[in-house]
């Protein structure tokens, strides 16, 4: 076992009971965001683990947030993944360069997590915890990830929680994010068009599609107004501010299947043509890092590298 995942056992272990045993922080106030993931119950953790899967729209976005994080496996080093929840994304966590830490509010999303990984996988360090007041040392990990929405969900406590995982990044190491930075959007072109007609067109290069698609536009999809749930919004506008000071540089951001992601009709028929799908999947992250695509995101993927005296 590397010195990494000892210190994270050892961190575990030594937390308080109510951080690290099964029952629930009796101080939990009720309707907080904190207070909910804390109260997770099995239904709600298989539920969380279903969302990305069993249509043709989840596999989608389950496949776009896979290709980002295999993009980025980061250099030799623990991996250290903040609100993990079921585990979907774990597997894919920075390569293997390094042991992998999973630091989660929920007992039972921790369990979960570790119980889903693929055979033969080094089981993963467990620490039950808060992300904004993590038991690990500045610049301990080479990659650290907050999927999930983490930060939105942190309402208030989100910049606290963005600056302490910040901090645990060490220097050439990676942050990988996903936040909410609009209501989101889709093709007007490709939102008039038969499911039939859709699949035969992502059948071309995806140079020859996107002029048509520029030219017509997108539509923006009704604003949900999470903000009302105590839910909080990052945009790279927000990001900038907090990370660049820190010495991180935006290498990628990334809207979440602008085109078709908010149709499943179309999605099941392109499923069914490998050809086409695989286009689809070129052609979503193409369109999707488009800096107009990115601001109206209701799934942002950014990747942050740090570096040893700041940008440039």
């Amino acid at each position: 076992m590397s010195g990494g995942d000892r210190r994270a056992r050892r961190a575990a272990s030594e937390r308080p009971a109510a951080e690290t045993g099964s029952g629930e922080p009796a101080s939990a106030a009720p309707g907080d965001a904190r207070a909910r993931f804390l109260a997770l119950d099995p239904y709600r953790v298989r539920r969380e683990w279903a969302r990305y899967e069993g249509t043709a729209q989840r596999d989608l976005f389950r496949q776009l947030r896979v290709r980002f994080l295999l993009r980025y496996p980061g250099r030799t080093g623990g991996r250290l993944e903040v609100g993990p929840g079921p585990g979907r994304f774990t597997p894919f966590l920075g390569g293997t360069g390094g042991p992998k830490v999973l630091l989660d509010l929920s007992d039972r999303m921790l369990a979960s997590a570790a119980r889903r990984l693929p055979a033969g996988s080094e089981p993963p360090a467990l620490v039950r915890g808060d992300g904004s007041k993590p038991p690990f040392r500045p610049g301990e990990f080479a990659v650290v990830v907050l999927f999930g929405n983490s930060l939105g969900f942190a309402g208030d406590r989100g910049p606290s929680l963005l600056a302490s995982a910040a901090e645990l990044v060490r220097p050439e190491g990676l942050l990988l994010l996903e936040t909410v930075a609009g209501s989101g959007e889709h093709s007007a072109y490709l939102a008039r068009l038969p499911p039939g007609a859709v699949r035969r067109l992502i059948h071309a290069p995806v140079t020859g599609v996107l002029p048509r698609i520029q030219r017509e536009g997108f539509i923006p999809e009704p604003d949900r107004s999470p903000e009302r749930h105590g839910f909080r919004r990052w945009s790279e506008t927000d990001l900038r501010p907090a990370l660049e000071p820190a010495g991180f540089t935006l290498v990628e951001s990334l809207s979440v299947a602008p085109l078709l992601g908010s149709f499943p009709g179309p999605l099941e028929t392109v499923r069914r043509d490998p050809v086409a799908w695989s286009r689809l999947l070129e052609l979503e992250e193409a369109v999707g890092r488009t800096v107009p695509r990115r601001r109206r995101a209701s799934a942002l993927l950014s990747a942050w590298a740090r570096f040893p005296t700041g940008p440039g």
